[in-house]
């Protein structure tokens, strides 16, 4: 059980970061304006995409996680 307590963990961690990205998304300008996000404004509707910001993210994520194995 110790591992599934330990995976248990590491979920709420993740979990906590995405609510304090989501509450300081205002305050950090360039969130989700960067250069490869794509955004389709049309008379009716508008698709946005943010793949610079999602690769972004993932990079951050991904050191974080390399860190703590180590």
């Amino acid at each position: 059980m110790a591992p599934a307590g330990k995976l248990l963990i590491l979920l709420g961690l993740v979990l906590v970061g995405a609510g304090i990205l989501f509450l300081l998304s205002d305050k950090i300008p360039w969130m989700g304006r960067l250069p490869g996000d794509i955004t389709i404004k049309r008379d009716n509707y508008t698709v946005y995409f943010p793949l610079a910001t999602c690769i972004l993210i993932s990079v951050i994520v991904s050191l974080i996680l390399w860190f703590f194995r180590k």
